[in-house]
């Protein structure tokens, strides 16, 4: 069981704006916060988010192919995910939109660290 990621950062203030903005409309904050790692969600609920400067104090990096999905309630809400990561530093990797034919709708989006993330749902109508 995941108990929760992280995404390297070389600016956690950028990072903390960014994700305390996905972490509200997401219904959570920050559950631990140190001088290098701040971690959002909720202690003993689903798995949370964080973004940590690396241990070895080297730049942080992306990693290729690596993507975090963050669940949405709801079409709606994947819409608004979306425009909260625009707005705050992120940059398009793909628009909310239906994603083949199973139901599936989902944003794609990177911090502006560059790490990779989505907002989905599955089932929508």
């Amino acid at each position: 069981m995941i108990g929760y990621v992280t995404v390297g950062t070389n600016d956690l203030e950028r990072s903390a704006q960014f994700y305390d903005a996905i972490a509200a409309e997401m219904g959570v904050g920050r559950m631990m916060e140190f001088d290098s790692f701040i971690a959002w969600g909720k202690l003993g609920g689903a798995p949370g988010i964080a973004a940590t400067k690396a241990f070895d104090g080297q730049p942080a990096t992306v990693g290729n192919g690596v993507m975090v999905a963050l669940e949405a309630a709801d079409k709606e809400q994947v819409g608004r995910l979306y425009d909260i990561a625009m707005a705050h530093g992120g940059s398009d990797e793909g628009a909310p939109g239906p994603r083949g034919d199973d139901g599936f709708y989902a944003a794609y989006f990177r911090d502006p660290d560059g790490n990779k993330l989505n907002a989905f749902v599955m089932n929508a109508a």
